[in-house]
């Protein structure tokens, strides 16, 4: 079995910002999220993934996000990832230079976004960004909405000959791709969408999530995830049953109505209704009304009651 660059693994929560109807961020409601987040006792919690808007923040808000995370985090012994991505690879390096400062666990980029980027590009940019993160693990967010999406076989290329990236954060497949996972990706921690993590395990692929079943249930999300590892078909069947509720209530707002992943995240959450994130996101991207959101929590209790016992 090939041994993995770093033993980074598990539930991971992404941290969603609370936005106030003006569109600026309630950095007070952010400071009680992460403080439930942290007494859910979740592997650990990312922020500026793209549930949590890092492509419409300012530097200044981009600065605040990462200082109230690290310090409540490192107060609590909570891991927690920092996102430097932006599409922009110049803005990115500066993020990045900015987040290696609180000592995250790791780091998360994406490739620059506005031309893809070839193999060798790529590697480019993962050497520069190497070097500005001090040492600090990198990892890839490679998500299917990318300009590129790479296989297996190209995110070898890619991240192999950069030691520093020690994960990647994809969309999964079918069997053939879990096959060419295994064959390219094993020296890697993988974490692939949330509702899938139990295939992803059982294929001996996944390290964990980062995960939109957090956004659900942060507590159901961890119980889940631990049962993974004593009771692998009891999960699998807790799996189907998440996916089905994403299928039939979830995912229909982006296939017909157009809603962004970011949108669907917050509606989770605010399904869950576990924290102060309401679904509301920022201009111009649209959001959905808190009454679909209200509406759908007796559905969700009732097709998978595991992930909100108390």
């Amino acid at each position: 079995m090939t041994m993995r660059r770093h033993p980074i693994a598990g539930n991971w929560a992404s941290l969603l910002l609370p936005i106030a109807e003006d569109d600026s961020i309630d950095f007070e409601k952010l400071g009680e999220e992460i403080d439930l987040l942290i007494a859910a006792k979740v592997d650990g919690i990312y922020s500026n993934g793209t549930a949590g808007e890092f492509h419409n923040q300012t530097n200044a808000e981009y600065e605040r996000i990462q200082e109230m995370l690290a310090s409540r985090c490192r107060a609590a012994g909570m891991a927690f990832v920092i996102g430097a991505c932006q599409p922009d690879p110049i803005i990115m390096l500066d993020r990045l230079r900015r987040a290696t400062a609180h000592k995250p666990l790791a780091i998360q980029v994406i490739l620059p976004d506005w031309w893809a980027l070839t193999n060798l590009e790529a590697i480019d940019f993962l050497h520069r960004a190497s070097e500005t993160a001090e040492g600090i693990p990198l990892i890839l967010y490679n998500p299917p909405h990318a300009k590129r999406v790479l296989s297996p076989a190209e995110l070898s290329d890619v991240c192999g000959p950069c030691p520093s990236v020690v994960g990647m954060k994809i969309a999964d497949g079918d069997d053939a791709w879990y096959a060419q996972a295994r064959a390219y990706l094993g020296e890697f921690s993988l974490f692939i969408p949330g509702h899938h993590l139990a295939t992803g395990i059982k294929q001996g692929v996944a390290a964990g999530a980062f995960s939109n079943v957090a956004c659900l249930s942060p507590r159901g999300a961890q119980a889940w995830t631990k049962l993974m590892h004593t009771d692998i078909n009891a999960a699998l069947e807790i799996e189907s049953r998440i996916c089905a509720f994403m299928d039939s209530h979830i995912v229909p707002f982006r296939r017909e109505h157009g809603y962004c992943n970011a949108a669907l995240d917050k509606l989770l959450a605010a399904v869950g209704n576990w924290g102060p994130v309401t679904t509301r996101l920022r201009w111009p991207y649209r959001f959905i009304g808190e009454q679909e959101a209200k509406g759908l929590r007796d559905r969700a209790r009732a097709m998978i009651p595991e992930l909100f016992a108390r």
